[in-house]
């Protein structure tokens, strides 16, 4: 029977269009592990021919072999079909660990020429602060980890698979930013009361520029990646790198002052870029916090609900819930339709207000629509 079954899902019958007995022997004859991820990769299957079938979202790509093409492809990743979940998780999953290798590496090149400039103008307090953006540094290692769980595929006990990792790394940079604030802080009060006088102010000043540089170009870089591929946790990490170009800034602009003879200038600079920091990090609070509580943009459940209720056969929605898993979204909806449909025209609406809600909205990546006879109103 295994044969057979594996020849109609073969000729491009989905596993949801066999007959019971088939289907139930084809499921149990798998492992237990592999049954998720072959629901997976049929659900994405069968979306993909219904794309295709439509020839409403089939597209072909032509490619730039040439180094522009290279360059393209490595900074900037695509899907060849917006249809597969499955692909475009994992893909979004190797963008995510592609830019904190890259901003990893442009943060220690940048910790690099401080190490330099510290060992040239001989500052103890430079290296201290070199030692502390390497260690700011590190903290993209729990976000690599996380975006290296999500891609693994569900298990029984996690059947919605490890994207959650990501709102824990965020939870992780959260602690290092508001650390950051602390220290931060700390430091200014401290000189305010105990001033401390600056050596080697032009040899400070250009590590102060340098980090700042350094630190915003990557904040810059995370953002943008992060939003993209819908990371809360990586537009965090980003605006972690942001705190630390603030305070590189602060030691640029304590230092210039100082210089024109205004020695409180530094720790007023420090309690400045603090309050700038708690700034920073009532956003990234916010964010994390929303994934946490599974909150969605409120255009979004619009976007999903206007879809649906386009569909033929679909009389109305009665609910339409999603949340974010990592940085994909599931959404869970109920339909009304006619209460005289067959179950197999209620099966076809509800797969096609799947597939039709999988392009509607941005970033979703998977959905299970519920078909309910509509009710008569009295």
């Amino acid at each position: 029977m295994a044969e057979a079954v594996a020849e109609l899902i073969g000729a491009g019958y989905g596993i949801h269009q066999l007959p019971c007995p088939e289907r139930l022997a084809w499921v149990a004859a798998l492992a237990p592990d592999d049954r998720m991820t072959y629901y997976l990769r049929m659900h994405a299957g069968n979306r993909e021919r219904a794309a295709m079938s439509t020839g409403g979202h089939g597209h072909v790509h032509e490619h730039d072999h040439g180094l522009r093409g290279i360059v393209t492809r490595f900074f900037a990743p695509h899907s060849h079909d917006a249809g597969d979940s499955v692909d475009a998780a994992l893909e979004t999953s190797a963008v995510g660990i592609r830019a904190v290798k890259i901003s990893l590496l442009g943060l220690g090149a940048t910790a690099l020429v401080q190490v330099v400039i510290a060992v040239v103008s001989g500052s103890i307090a430079l290296a201290a602060d070199t030692i502390h953006n390497f260690s700011d540094a590190l903290t993209a290692v729990p976000l690599w980890i996380a975006f290296a769980l999500g891609r693994r595929a569900a298990t029984r006990r996690y059947t919605y698979g490890f994207g959650r990792a990501e709102d824990l790394a965020g939870l992780f940079v959260i602690g290092m930013i508001t650390m950051s604030a602390v220290i931060a802080g700390y430091e200014a009060i401290r000189r305010l009361i105990h001033p401390v006088a600056i050596e080697h102010l032009g040899w400070v000043a250009a590590a102060g520029l340098i980090g700042f540089i350094g630190n915003e170009v990557v904040a810059v870089y995370r953002i943008r990646i992060g939003r993209r591929i819908g990371s809360a946790a990586l537009v965090a990490d980003g605006l972690h790198a942001r705190t630390d170009g603030f305070t590189s800034l602060a030691v640029l602009f304590g230092a210039g002052g100082v210089a024109l003879g205004y020695p409180l200038a530094d720790p007023i600079v420090g309690l400045v870029i603090t309050l700038a920091i708690l700034a920073v990090l009532r956003g990234a609070v916010r964010d994390i916090f929303r994934r946490l509580m599974d909150a969605v943009d409120p255009e979004l459940v619009d976007t999903a609900e206007a879809a649906l209720a386009a569909r033929p056969g679909v009389r109305g929605v009665r609910s339409i819930r999603m949340r974010w898993i990592g940085h994909r979204l599931h959404a869970d909806a109920e339909l009304d339709i006619d209460p005289g449909a067959s179950l197999e025209d209620a099966h076809r609406i509800a797969h096609d207000a799947e597939h039709e809600l999988t392009h509607a909205v941005p970033r979703l990546d998977s959905a299970l629509v519920h078909a309910y006879p509509a009710h008569p109103r009295i």
